[in-house]
C-alpha cells in the first residue's frame, strides 16, 4: 500500500466495518466517557475475548465504577465478577492497585498522557494509547496484534513489533486517522483479514494491499 492510497482504503474500511460487532471498548465509550471505566475495560480486554471482556466490564461496573468504590471492593470479589477474563486473579489484584494509585497519585483522576499511563501496573502502550484516544479523544495510535499484522500484510509499514509499528507510523500516517486506526482495524482483523488464511476473496481493499507474508488465502 502506498502512502496516497491510505486515504481511499480507510474511507472504505469504514464503511465495511458498520457490519461487525465493534470492540469492547468502543461500547463502554458510547456507554460513558469515563476514562477509568474505558480504562479497566481495557485491563479486561488483554488476551480475552471481547463478549467475555463485554460482559465481565458490565458486571464490576454494577458493583463499583469509580477508583474509591473498587478500592473497597475485596480482591476476591472482583475476580468473581470479571471471570472467566483470562488472568483474572492478576487482573483483579491489577485492578485494586491502579485504583490505589489513582486515588494517591492522581487525586482519583486517570492521567491523560501515556508517559503517566504506562507507570500504572498491568497498562502497556497498547492500553495507554486506547485511554488516551478513546477517554480523552486526544492524538494517539493504539497498536494491537491485528494493527501490526495488518499494516506489515499492506505493506505500508515493515517492522518487527507492535511497538516500531506504532513509532513508525506516528512518523507516517496522517493525524487524522490516529484516533479512529485501532478501531477500524480490529475488526476488520478478527472478521476478514485473518493471521492464518485471510478472507482476500471478499476484501474491499485487495486492490490496495502488497498481501505481504499471505500464503493461503480464502
Amino acid at each position: 500500500m502506498r502512502d496516497p492510497e491510505i486515504h481511499a482504503a480507510l474511507r472504505i474500511l469504514r464503511r465495511e466495518v458498520r457490519q461487525w460487532q465493534e470492540p469492547v471498548v468502543g461500547v463502554v465509550a458510547k456507554e460513558s466517557r469515563d476514562p477509568y471505566l474505558i480504562l479497566i475495560a481495557c485491563v479486561l480486554s488483554l488476551r480475552t475475548k471481547d463478549r467475555t471482556t463485554t460482559e465481565a466490564s458490565r458486571r464490576l461496573f454494577g458493583l463499583a465504577d469509580d477508583p474509591a468504590s473498587m478500592l473497597c471492593l475485596p480482591v476476591r470479589r472482583i475476580e468473581r465478577a470479571i471471570y472467566p477474563v483470562g488472568f483474572y486473579r492478576t487482573k483483579a489484584k491489577q485492578i485494586k492497585e491502579i485504583s490505589r494509585r489513582l486515588l494517591a497519585d492522581y487525586a482519583g483522576r486517570v492521567p491523560d498522557s501515556i508517559d503517566a499511563l504506562l507507570t500504572l501496573p498491568g497498562v502497556g502502550r497498547k492500553t495507554a494509547n486506547l485511554v488516551v484516544t478513546v477517554g480523552y479523544r486526544k492524538p494517539g495510535i493504539c497498536v494491537d496484534v491485528h494493527v501490526h499484522r495488518i499494516t506489515n500484510r499492506w505493506g505500508y509499514v515493515k517492522t518487527a513489533s507492535p511497538d516500531e509499528t506504532e513509532e513508525v507510523l506516528r512518523a507516517k500516517l496522517p493525524r487524522r486517522h490516529w484516533i479512529t486506526f485501532n478501531d477500524l482495524l480490529v475488526p476488520f482483523g478478527q472478521n476478514l483479514c485473518q493471521p492464518v488464511s485471510p478472507y482476500c476473496s471478499r476484501c474491499k481493499l485487495v486492490r490496495y494491499c502488497d498481501r505481504v507474508g499471505v500464503t493461503r488465502s480464502r
